[in-house]
């Protein structure tokens, strides 16, 4: 029963690494190849909890997507958009690594425990 236990552990914890590598590699990317813009922070829609982020692109057509963190409505903020992508964006100062980080530290903490339980349980 152990040895079943410690193979879900290590499933998730694999899963927790992956997802916050990939939040970490994909915020480095935006950052580093994207394009800066400034938009404003609409109100967000009914039933919604993340305000709209509305920005005009290098060519200029205007996007509008949701924020990836909480901002008040009726702001101005900076962002960096993919330029292949537009709707992927990271708000300066707002970046999130924090979690991606935590979620990586986590899953190996958790896939270290499972390889423990692994080894004293057989």
């Amino acid at each position: 029963m152990t040895i079943v236990f410690a193979v879900f552990a290590a499933l998730a914890g694999a899963v927790a690494v992956l997802a916050g590598g990939y939040g970490l590699r994909r915020t480095r990317q935006v950052t580093r190849s994207g394009h800066y813009a400034i938009a404003l922070v609409k109100p967000p829609p009914p039933g919604a909890d993340r305000p709209l982020l509305s920005y005009e692109t290098h060519d200029g057509r205007v996007v509008e997507t949701v924020s990836p963190v909480p901002l008040p409505g009726g702001i101005s903020v900076r962002l960096t958009y993919d330029p292949q992508d537009p709707r992927d964006v990271v708000v300066d100062g707002h970046e999130r690594t924090a979690v991606d980080r935590a979620f990586v530290l986590t899953g190996l903490l958790l896939t270290a425990a499972a390889a423990l339980v692994a080894a004293l349980g057989a």
